[in-house]
Parts: C-alpha cells; sequence; structure tokens
C-alpha cells in the first residue's frame, strides 16, 4: 500500500510565544504546511486576542473570530513562564523542539530570564524568529529597537500610509492587519531559509523580522523613485499614467490599470472613442493623467448603463485586464474562491462551523491543509507534559495547583 505523502512540515516542531497578530499568524502559516505547533499562553488569560470581538456564540460558548481564524490546527499549552518551574518547563520543550516564534513587547523573554542565547544553550539547533516592530537583531538594532508597535506604526514610518488615500484628504490606513499579516509571512519565508540551512549546516539561528522592514521593502517602489529620479510619489496622484483606479458602473465599480499607450488604444476603442487615441490630451501617460478630470467623465459616462460584469466582460475581451471592486458578500458569492479552495471551512467542536481564508500557495505533491479549530486555553497542557516532556500525572497535577500550568476547565454538566 502506498503511503500517502506528508505535509511540509511534518515532523518540525514549533514553540509559539505569541500574541495578537504577526506571530500567531506565522505558526498559522507553519502550522498548515504541517508543523507541530504549540502555543505558550497564560494560564487563566492566554492570548488577548481570545477576548477580541467579534465572536462566534453558541450555547453559552463564546469564541473570539480572530483568535480562531488565526490559530488553527495548533495546541494550546498554558504555561507561566515567569516562575522557575514554568522556565523549566520551557527548557525542556526547546530541548526537542526546533522552532521558536516569539513576537512579545521587546525585552520581555529577557526580562524574566529566557532568550535566544539561553535556548541555544539547550539545543543549538534550535531556530529563533522574533517578530518586532523595528527590529531586534544584535548588532543592527536602531534607537527604535524597544519601542512597542503596532502594524499601523509601520505603516507610517515605511511611508505607505502617506500614499494611501486622496491628496486633499488626510494619510489613511490599508487593510487592517496588513504589516502584522506579511510580517507573519515573511517570517514564515525567513524560518524555511534557517531550516534549509540548518540541513547543511546542523545549526539553528535568530530569524529577524520587523513589521517596520517589511513595509517599507512592500514601499520599494517609492525607494526606488526618490534614489533614481529624486521625485518622491503623491498621494492619491499618478504623473505618468492613467486610468488606474475604481470606475464607477451602474451596480458597483470596476478596477483599471492602463500602463501603457497601446492598452489605452484598445480602452478607447473599446468605448468608442478612438479618436482619443491620437488627441494630444490622452495619447500619452503623462497627458492624460494631467486631464483626468476631462477623461474621467467619458470613461465613467460609458459604463454608467452598464454592469460590472458588462464592463469586465468588455475590456477583457479587448485585452485589458480588468475585475470587478468586490465586497464580503460578492466574494461569499463568487465560486471561483470555492474552487479554488480559498473559503476553508473550520468546524469548531463548540461553537459550530465557519469559514476562513485559506492560506496559500497550492502544492501539486501534498495533501490539502489540515483544518483543525483553533484549541480551548491549555487544551494541550496535559498531552504535552506528559507524552512529550515525561512528566507524570501527579506532577501535572501539582503544578496546576501551583499555576505554573493550566488546564481546560472540566465541562459542565
Amino acid at each position: 500500500m502506498s503511503r500517502e505523502p506528508d505535509r511540509p512540515l511534518d515532523g518540525v516542531r514549533v514553540i509559539g510565544l505569541e500574541q495578537y497578530m504577526a506571530g500567531p499568524y506565522c505558526t498559522m502559516l507553519l502550522a498548515d504546511a504541517g508543523a507541530e505547533v504549540i502555543k505558550i499562553e497564560r494560564p487563566g488569560t492566554g492570548d488577548p486576542r481570545r477576548g477580541i470581538p467579534p465572536f462566534a456564540e453558541k450555547g453559552g460558548t463564546k469564541k473570539a473570530g480572530g483568535f480562531m481564524g488565526y490559530n488553527r490546527n495548533k495546541k494550546s499549552l498554558a504555561l507561566n513562564v515567569r516562575e522557575e518551574a514554568g522556565k523549566e518547563v520551557l527548557n525542556r520543550l526547546v530541548g526537542v523542539s526546533d522552532v521558536v516564534v516569539e513576537n512579545l513587547r521587546p525585552g520581555a523573554m529577557e526580562k524574566v530570564g529566557i532568550g535566544y542565547a539561553g535556548m541555544k544553550a539547550v539545543n543549538p539547533r534550535i531556530i529563533y524568529a522574533m517578530i518586532s516592530g523595528f527590529g531586534r537583531m544584535p548588532g543592527l538594532e536602531s534607537e527604535y529597537a524597544k519601542r512597542p508597535a503596532f502594524d499601523i506604526v509601520a505603516e507610517a514610518m515605511s511611508g505607505v500610509m502617506d500614499l494611501i488615500g486622496f491628496e486633499d484628504r488626510p494619510p489613511t490606513f490599508t487593510l487592517y492587519g496588513l504589516a502584522d499579516v506579511y510580517s507573519g509571512m515573511v517570517g514564515a519565508f525567513g524560518i524555511m531559509q534557517a531550516l534549509f540551512m540548518r540541513e547543511r549546516t546542523g545549526k539553528g539561528q535568530l530569524v529577524d523580522v520587523s513589521l517596520l522592514d517589511n513595509m517599507l521593502a512592500l514601499n520599494e517602489r517609492m525607494v526606488a523613485l526618490y534614489s533614481v529620479g529624486g521625485t518622491a510619489p503623491k498621494r492619491g496622484k499618478l504623473e505618468h499614467l492613467w486610468p488606474r483606479g475604481a470606475f464607477k458602473c451602474s451596480d458597483g465599480y470596476v478596477a483599471l490599470n492602463v500602463p501603457d499607450d497601446g492598452i489605452w488604444a484598445r480602452l478607447a476603442t473599446t468605448i468608442g472613442r478612438p479618436d482619443l487615441v491620437a488627441d494630444p490630451r490622452s495619447a500619452k501617460g503623462p497627458a492624460r493623467a494631467s486631464n483626468a478630470e476631462l477623461l474621467q467623465p467619458i470613461l465613467e459616462g460609458w459604463m454608467a448603463d452598464k454592469t460590472r460584469k458588462e464592463v469586465v466582460d468588455s475590456f477583457n475581451a479587448a485585452g485589458m485586464p480588468t475585475g470587478p471592486v468586490y465586497t464580503a458578500d460578492d466574494v461569499f458569492a463568487d465560486d471561483h474562491f470555492r474552487v479554488r479552495g480559498m473559503l476553508a471551512e473550520v468546524d469548531d467542536p463548540e461553537v459550530g462551523p465557519f469559514t476562513f481564508a485559506r492560506s496559500v500557495p497550492h502544492l501539486s505533491d501534498a495533501p490539502e491543509i489540515p483544518l483543525e479549530a483553533a484549541p480551548s486555553l491549555g487544551a494541550h497542557t496535559r498531552e504535552v507534559l506528559e507524552d512529550l516532556l515525561g512528566y507524570g500525572g501527579g506532577d501535572v497535577d501539582r503544578l496546576a495547583a501551583e499555576g505554573i500550568v493550566g488546564l481546560p476547565a472540566e465541562p459542565s454538566t
């Protein structure tokens, strides 16, 4: 009988010293790829995101949707690492693990006497990924290194926020949590590199992930324009091309981008205005950008009595990549996402099935990602201590009584 293929990270054990979004998203990606992720949470309270709405509720049980989405396929170990007995548990776990992902406030682990140096002494093969606002790699620490940060700070200081919105209005944020989610992806990518290097060297290493670094890397166009051309892009206005943006139809908006004059000729012909191809006010990208106020009513006038589908079909048929601007309702209604498996249903035994975004990419020779529900606080404490670390049942009970570990609440009868 042939053996089913493994997920790519089967056999890799990850410790998640994590909270909120960036760290949990990183370890979620690793768990989806097959890693065993043991999430360490404070007894009694757990990850703060367990208490952030919206909530799924059923039969008196309430679970936070954000926590459910970012913590699937993980185990929960409720452990107080501030106490010596808790540190001993963590050190024993480090000794049998491959990766640690940590996104606590800078200095939090060192404050309680646990850090990469100590973990490396326990396990030289350990890979320690630290996700922070400004970076913490020794030798690369700026004056901001010890500052706390949320995603919006990284958007602001990377120049991204300055480019979002309209030129006559204040800067605004992008997607909620974009810097966190992207940093989680970068963290997972860095861990993959470190695991690959370890196969050749036998050694672990630090993986330093900075929210600000990552958002500046996403904003690379700004860096290149300023360096090469001495100019800075402006919010809400492109100086070298038009149209680019969302344009109104009879039932919503479509997204258009015309990066060159050839595609502009296709658009002008499609909307019945071939004269605009040679018109000096619209023949070239900079001219179109300067005359956008003249041209936009012409374009949206053609769209006014057409649905998004009609406009998209017409433009795509003419070789112009175009798509409708979707709402959440549209995403759930479009069968494309179901065909692609991107709307993954996770059935929680306590609150029922809910849909979350599948992690990417798809792999041809790996089985589909697992979809185990996010764990209740301390659900795997006994399993990890007894089965993995060799503690006896009485030892676990004693540690629970002392507040070192947390066990799941007994179901009510």
